[in-house]
């Protein structure tokens, strides 16, 4: 019957010649476990549940990435992001500079641009982080615009501490790092012109020391005056094409993508529209509009946490007025997990919360990839549905793709699956059998989700040196790291089996299964095919790809101004 119900309903759209709407959500950081609809109850998320109840939840929801600017990649594309090479081998694993020339290559095809073809208004509001230019500072090759998009409000960068004044750096302790190398280098060369005075090497050091020294500065004092001015240079606002807001001025900045989310939905109501709402909260530095500063039982960050739940509210109700509810699916996720080394110079903690599931953003713990998945589509999707089975923030790209009347593409590897059969009870089974977790390039865990069994295991090459018994995470270092030096390399790899230890405490060992190798033999089988499929591509996170390019600067004004302008006019809410 409720097939039937389901059928009649789908039909009924396609009769109407009226594809669905979509709206996707995405927050920034966000913990699994800050929702009350996953078992938070002190901070107030009724917006989100409802959500949750009225559509369904999928408990197993994983990111394609524990870090921004992949896992937005590949839940634009559908597909993992080291096959666009918006993976990083390096240490700097997301754009954190304006002026890169890295970002999201136009030969990969988004949801919609696909979309688009189908006559579906398309507009992301909020973050993108997924480039800008490329050559020169206004040629706009990785912006919004030129991956499907019909309109956009927001910011192409993600925001940090350094983009609101008294929230502290995260490049300040990299530059003391900097300065006291540099100190290092000039006190051992003036012992050495010394040395090789006093022996009659050299003439005059003093000559060669002031070169070496003017050198020094000349290098130096650029870095520290770009970073010190960051926020001029790094966090601006956009509308379409054009800057707005330089540097950007964040307390009510909720509440205007807000109005703007609601704008969109009002001006498109006659027509098919994807709307893809992706809030800078509650990435650091956290902010919130004075209607809900001290409101929470969470500091800032719950507050921050609070006022998204209200913007969620506001887009729903928004879709009522203009009676859309019932011909529009909602989906609601975050990125990756909740920032756990997010500690405030003062002590608050200024990261998310991610339940029972260990470790956070950057490692592919649980608690970094394992997110929100809430899907709502009322009269199709029935109330309360609860999914178990391990899916993919890539499986939007498909799910929307095939509801929109379109086709997946044929000519690429498609990674994420159609979420509905799933969704509607057609299917009891997830159509990921694996799912392989990569922390920036490296492939780091692979989850076999077994057949037949209640079984869910998850092995791991390499772990993170992270203690989840501190607060720090991985120690002193803002982001845990992938490569020698900051991880431990386990062969044979570490075994959980996530059905009985969600929480990854207890490593599985041979004498605890006597399956213990063939499992990791059909793990590594699975990888080998895996690996086999990944072609090497340019990589978009190479040093020349994300330094910082003087004559890419995106900039309103001279630089002498420091690239400032507001044009931007006062937000009235009601």
């Amino acid at each position: 019957m409720k097939l039937l119900t389901v059928m009649t309903s789908l039909l009924s759209l396609c009769a109407a010649n009226s594809w669905p709407n979509f709206i996707l959500i995405m927050v920034d950081d966000m913990g699994i476990g800050d929702l009350g609809c996953y078992g938070n109850n002190t901070l107030r998320t009724p917006n989100i549940d409802k959500l949750a109840t009225g559509g369904a939840k999928l408990t197993q929801h994983i990111a394609a990435s524990p870090l921004c600017t992949p896992s937005r990649a590949a839940f634009m594309t559908g597909r993992y992001a080291v096959r666009s090479g918006m993976a990083a081998e390096a240490r700097i694993g997301t754009f954190v500079f304006s002026a890169s020339s890295g970002g999201l290559p136009q030969n990969e095809i988004t949801f919609a641009e696909i979309l688009k073809t189908k006559g579906y208004s398309t507009a992301i509001i909020g973050k993108w982080h997924l480039g800008l230019n490329t050559e020169k500072s206004n040629d706009f090759y990785h912006h919004p615009l030129n991956h499907g998009f019909d309109y956009f409000y927001g910011t192409t960068m993600t925001h940090l501490r350094d983009c609101i004044p008294g929230n502290g750096s995260v490049f300040i302790v990299g530059l003391v790092e900097i300065t006291k190398k540099m100190f290092s280098v000039v006190c051992l060369t003036l012992i050495t012109l010394i040395f090789l005075n006093y022996t009659g090497h050299v003439k005059s050091p003093w000559k060669y020391f002031f070169y070496f020294l003017l050198f020094i500065i000349i290098v130096l004092v650029p870095i520290i005056f770009y970073f010190w001015n960051y926020r001029y240079f790094n966090c601006f606002l956009m509308r379409n094409f054009q800057i707005i807001q330089q540097p950007l001025l964040y307390e009510n900045l909720t509440q205007k993508l807000t109005k703007e989310a609601v704008g969109f939905i009002s001006r498109n109501k006659h027509k098919p529209f994807l709307l893809f709402m992706s809030y800078l909260q509650v990435h650091t530095a956290l902010y919130a509009s004075q209607d809900f500063r001290g409101k929470s039982k969470h500091g800032i960050y719950g507050d921050a946490v609070e006022e998204v739940d209200w913007s969620v509210g506001r887009i729903i109700n928004e879709l009522e007025k203009n009676q859309l509810k019932n011909n529009t699916l909602v989906y609601f996720t975050s990125d990756n997990g909740g920032h756990v080394e997010e500690i405030s110079s003062y002590g608050e903690v200024h990261g998310g919360w991610n339940g029972i599931y260990k470790g956070g953003k950057a490692t592919c713990w649980e608690g970094g990839i394992r997110v929100p998945g809430l899907i709502q589509w009322p009269g199709v999707i029935e109330a309360g549905t609860v999914i178990n089975e391990p899916t993919s923030n890539m499986d939007i790209f498909s799910t929307v793709v095939k509801l929109s009347g379109s086709s997946v593409p044929q000519d690429r590897i498609i990674d994420g699956s159609d979420l509905m059969p799933l969704v509607l009870g057609k299917s009891i089974t997830s159509d990921h059998e694996f799912l392989f977790h990569y922390c920036n390039a490296y492939l780091n865990a692979v989850r076999w989700n077994q057949r037949n069994s209640t079984s869910i295991w998850k092995a791991f090459f390499f772990t993170p040196n992270f203690n989840p018994e501190s607060s720090e995470g991985c120690f002193n270092s803002h982001v845990c790291h992938c490569y020698e030096g900051y991880v431990t390399q386990h062969n044979p790899p570490l075994l959980f089996d996530l059905f009985i230890d969600p929480s990854e405490k207890n490593p599985i060992t041979p004498e605890m299964e006597p399956n213990f190798y063939n499992i990791l033999k059909t793990i590594q089988q699975a990888t080998g095919a895996h690996q086999k499929t990944i072609q090497v591509v340019d990589n978009q996170f190479s040093w020349s790809n994300v330094l910082w390019r003087p004559w890419l600067q995106a900039c309103c004004s001279s630089w002498f101004d420091f690239c400032y302008c507001d044009k931007e006019e006062e937000l009235g809410m009601s």
